[in-house]
């Protein structure tokens, strides 16, 4: 969208575009909010369903393979019938996720649980081409606001995702959580009818000759803004996983490992409403570097000790650097496709993101189990210090047209 001059039609369709920006924030705000609550009481609901205490954080995991695989679809649905049909899809996906969760639950049965993940991480995948939608409705000044804003909207979440848990977890007795499920089932059906005011663009011309996939994601600034953006989620979901499940061998209760998830949740997303603004003034590249160096302050906080304050400014830096890296990597990948290849570019970015995200779950939980807390935070430090040197380095690749 472009948006030029100062006259009332100029105005008229920037108040436009600005509406269009608040719905997706508040789309992607109702969206993530389970997704929040789901960290906050996933790997507790799968330790106490399991009766192998390793795979706690496979419910989580499938989840996150389900949102990986649902890149590719989703991009095809973009393509051919538009953002519109696209998020429609993922919000009925995610409902019957939660609400296989919630019979999961109440038939204490630890597979019909993890069989929730696939359609509500099918749901969250789509979900997260949100942020891509507010790229498209922006003008190309207001772009890295506009996707910063939009991610944002997972501020709402962080506050009320978590509180949403604490307040509900034991509303159905003896059913621990069953509440919490039944009342996250209202929020796609608010993204629903939020989404009927948002003007989206209509789906994307098909091209004649549509450039193949495999020649987008072997551009250098592709594979910059890709590894980026998995490294910087892959890092932040392994932590974020083992989070309550260290938290609960350490003593603590439930309320306190949702306040630190909901610390953390707030910290990944607040930054949103001025990220925008930091990359605006010191460029993509450098921003991913400084939310690297602020995974690695994680790190060297969550090992010092394992009191409550540990783990809430551990998390909180945690999810500083999670959006540092993933805001910049997502307008890094600006720089790396033209329009018309902006629905390959994006389903092919994240589906390498979430595959990665997808590994970090499973593994979270047989990391934790088997060498600890310690072990699993300092493996990530390789991982981290490859991602600064490699975007530092890098180059803003040519215009495309």
């Amino acid at each position: 969208m472009s948006i030029a001059g100062t006259g009332p039609q100029a105005l008229a369709a920037e108040k436009r575009m600005k509406l269009d920006v608040l719905l997706l924030f508040f789309c992607q705000a109702s969206m993530n909010a389970s997704i929040v609550g789901q960290v906050a009481m996933s790997a507790l609901i799968g330790y106490s369903l399991a009766e192998d205490k390793s795979l706690a954080t496979l419910p989580f995991a499938l989840q996150m393979v389900a949102t990986m695989a649902a890149s590719i679809p989703a991009g095809v649905i973009f393509a051919k019938l538009g953002r519109r049909a696209g998020f429609t899809l993922g919000a009925f996906a995610a409902l019957t996720g939660t609400l296989i969760f919630a019979a999961g639950i109440w038939m204490h049965d630890f597979w019909l649980y993890v069989a929730g993940g696939l359609p509500a991480g099918i749901g969250f995948g789509i979900a997260q081409h949100y942020r891509f939608a507010a790229a498209e409705v922006a003008s190309p000044a207001y772009r890295p606001r506009a996707i910063a804003l939009v991610m944002a909207g997972g501020v709402l979440a962080a506050i009320f995702g978590p509180e949403m848990v604490k307040h509900s977890k034991d509303m159905v007795e003896p059913f621990l959580f069953l509440g919490t499920y039944l009342i996250f089932a209202g929020l796609p059906l608010v993204c629903l009818v939020l989404l009927h005011f948002v003007r989206l663009p209509p789906a994307p011309a098909p091209q004649a000759s549509p450039t193949p996939v495999w020649e987008i994601v072997r551009r250098p600034a592709f594979l910059t803004a890709a590894a980026a953006g998995a490294i910087g989620y892959g890092a932040m979901n392994l932590v974020m996983t083992s989070t309550p499940l260290e938290m609960m061998a350490c003593g603590f209760a439930v309320t306190a490992s949702a306040t630190v998830i909901q610390a953390h949740a707030v910290a990944m997303f607040a930054p949103g409403f001025f990220t925008g603004r930091l990359i605006g003034r010191y460029g993509a590249r450098r921003i991913i570097a400084a939310g690297a160096a602020l995974n690695i302050a994680c790190i060297a906080v969550a090992v010092m000790g394992l009191s409550f304050g540990h783990f809430t400014v551990a998390l909180v830096l945690l999810g500083l650097g999670w959006n540092f890296m993933f805001t910049g990597a997502t307008a890094l990948l600006g720089e790396s496709h033209t329009p018309a290849e902006r629905v390959r570019a994006q389903a092919a970015n994240d589906f390498i993101v979430f595959g990665t995200v997808a590994c970090t779950a499973l593994a979270s939980g047989a990391v934790h189990a088997g060498y600890g807390w310690n072990v699993l935070n300092l493996a990530l430090l390789p991982a981290l210090l490859f991602a600064a040197v490699m975007v530092l380095r890098s180059r803003p690749a040519p215009r495309l047209a």
